[in-house]
């Protein structure tokens, strides 16, 4: 995948051994606006790096969004086209993947975070998954 900051590209080998987020968001998405706080907090926390698929968006209009609301973003993959989101089954904006050590995605989360669902779903399994042997 291109990235958004970058000309480098990003593979799954890139992150294999990791637990990982992977947030699927657009700057024109209102819902993604309402769940970004909690994924600024989330990063800020240091328990997860979280990768994010910036959309069917433009790179200006993106870059401007995460300057006027924060990076939570470790790196951000750039899908102008929505190929990429076609591949990991992207229905729409938001979606949050949790992908496990070996790369497989052990939840789908359609839709804005809530802070229930970062505090009840997503921190405690982000947790059984690190503590997993590989």
């Amino acid at each position: 995948m291109p990235t958004l900051f970058k000309k480098d590209r990003l593979s799954k080998k890139d992150l294999l051994g990791k637990v990982w987020l992977f947030n699927v968001w657009a700057s024109w998405c209102a819902a993604c606006r309402d769940e970004h706080p909690l994924l600024v907090q989330l990063s800020h926390s240091g328990l997860v790096d979280i990768v994010g698929l910036n959309y069917k968006d433009s790179v200006a209009d993106a870059r401007k969004w995460l300057q006027q609301f924060g990076n939570p973003y470790a790196v951000i993959a750039f899908d102008e086209t929505g190929d990429v989101g076609i591949d990991y089954g992207v229905y729409g904006v938001p979606e949050t993947f949790v992908i496990d050590k070996q790369g497989i995605v052990r939840l789908k989360h359609i839709g804005p975070l809530t802070n229930d669902d970062v505090q009840s779903k997503i921190i405690p399994l982000v947790i059984s998954l690190k503590e997993e042997k590989t």
